[in-house]
């Protein structure tokens, strides 16, 4: 199959539809991001998901609460010096960029935006540091749009069914986005994730309990057991 093309979009939506079924009778629970919706403004949303790359969670939901606590609005975190900054978010991976990335982010959305954070795609994506997985967070998470959020997992299942062939998650976005029909797009992300966390995961996935197995080509599952 050459690099990037799509095999079947009715198959992946049949697959879908059998991950949600298995999923509720399993009672997996949604993925935080699903559980906190409406919990959440757009500002907490963008800044945390930025710190949280390659981060792990139980580092990033602490760093961003005591960034919170000192800065819990853009003006205020543009008012900050970035070495206070870095003091708060660390250890967060990287947290020099990230912290010159998050002030620059508030500078920008005071004055070229009103200062509020964009409610678009393409808006979000104008800001520094802000890709496709975390410009579609904040859509469907912190301003409860419609949105297909391709994160590692999502970008790994589809290629491990066979449906599509990608490099990276960006490229599984732009292929499978628009042939999934509207009222999928955002509930695939969170099907997707909590599928890869407790089942299809990365390592040893347990396809032995899999209701997809005879429609998966498992595709390089063996090199990861």
């Amino acid at each position: 199959m050459p690099e990037g093309s799509l095999v079947d979009d009715q198959k992946i939506l049949r697959l879908l539809r059998r991950v949600d079924r298995f999923l509720q009778k399993k009672n997996v629970p949604e993925p935080a991001a699903e559980q906190m919706t409406g919990k959440m403004v757009p500002y907490d949303v963008l800044i945390m998901t930025i710190l949280s790359l390659r981060t792990k969670d139980s580092v990033t939901i602490p760093a961003s609460q005591r960034l919170f606590e000192k800065a819990p609005d853009l003006p205020s975190l543009s008012q900050m010096k970035i070495s206070d900054i870095e003091s708060l978010i660390f250890p967060v991976g990287f947290y020099r960029t990230k912290a010159k990335t998050i002030k620059t982010i508030a500078e920008r959305v005071l004055t070229e935006f009103g200062g509020k954070i964009p409610d678009t795609l393409e808006g979000l994506l104008s800001l520094p540091g802000v890709g496709l997985k975390t410009a579609n967070l904040v859509l469907t998470v912190g301003f409860e749009k419609e949105g297909f959020c391709v994160d590692i997992h999502v970008h790994r299942i589809l290629n491990r069914w066979g449906v599509i062939q990608t490099h990276s998650p960006d490229a599984t976005y732009h292929i499978v986005e628009p042939v999934l029909p509207r009222k999928w797009k955002r509930r695939a992300n969170a099907l997707l994730v909590a599928f890869g966390q407790h089942f299809c995961r990365p390592v040893s996935p347990f396809c032995s309990v899999c209701p997809l197995l005879p429609d998966c080509n498992r595709i390089e599952v063996d090199k990861h057991r």
